[in-house]
């Protein structure tokens, strides 16, 4: 999954991507590079981020949606609004990939439900203001998935066919760095609830700690993480990771082909 961030805002790539113009040749490149899907979004969900109006995040992801899904991409919207979910389904979208998992909007369990459409379920404890002060566990990875388990029923019982859902256990989201680390050590575990995963660890603040520079201590930038990413990305994919989102998509997809190879998966 290629991440298509049209923000001015985003953690990773700084709004590199905010005008449609430069989202749309991001989201083909990304194709050429190997992506099966591409996972556009308005808002940022970094950790204090403000979120948009709705009729911006729409004004911002629509005209990408549609340019990229009339050329044959397979779409999935990253949104948390109904509203926008339902716009972006009629504009060529065939995914939702909601972080909230349904919590942040009462309507968009219902939307998914009448669509049909296929969709992405991510552990959310609250939105990016304050999740950090959420990130409170005894067992996180026993924790994460109770709660992921509630939400499948909660899906269900809105009359979404949990074939159609994936699970992200939500790395960074009410997590620290311990967490995550956690989370993807014992990534088998999720199996347990039966959906598919998607990880979505590319550039993360837990990888710039680990990475950080020995003398000085200062994280290392987000562009230049996409070593460690792809690292994830091979042991998640060892893990049996249904899809993991990235950045940049060719070292990724190199090595999930090395994970293939290897026999993992």
């Amino acid at each position: 999954m290629g991440v298509v961030n049209v923000t001015p805002d985003s953690f990773s790539d700084g709004g590199e991507w905010f005008e449609p113009s430069a989202a749309i040749k991001h989201g083909r490149e990304l194709l050429a590079e190997g992506a099966d899907l591409l996972d556009v979004g308005g808002e940022s969900t970094r950790p204090g981020a403000e979120r948009p109006a709705p009729a911006e995040e729409i004004r911002r992801v629509l005209p990408v949606i549609e340019t990229l899904a009339a050329e044959g991409a397979l779409i999935s919207v990253d949104t948390m609004r109904a509203d926008v979910a339902a716009l972006a389904l009629d504009a060529g979208a065939v995914m939702v990939n909601d972080v909230s998992g349904g919590l942040a909007d009462p309507d968009m369990l219902g939307l998914v439900a009448q669509r049909g459409t296929p969709y992405v379920c991510m552990h959310w404890r609250g939105h990016s203001a304050d999740m950090q002060q959420r990130a409170q566990y005894g067992d996180v990875v026993a924790e994460v998935i109770a709660e992921l388990g509630e939400r499948l029923e909660v899906i269900q019982q809105a009359g979404v066919d949990l074939n159609r859902v994936a699970l992200d256990p939500g790395l960074g989201f009410a997590k620290n760095a311990d967490h995550n680390w956690e989370v993807l050590r014992r990534l088998r575990e999720f199996g347990v609830l039966g959906r598919p995963l998607l990880i979505g660890a590319s550039r993360k603040a837990f990888l710039g700690r680990l990475l950080a520079d020995e003398k000085t201590g200062e994280p290392r930038p987000a562009v230049r993480r996409d070593d460690a990413s792809a690292a994830v990305s091979a042991l998640a994919a060892a893990a049996g990771a249904w899809c993991v989102r990235a950045h940049a998509v060719a070292p990724s997809a190199d090595a999930v082909r090395v994970a293939r190879r290897w026999g993992a998966v």
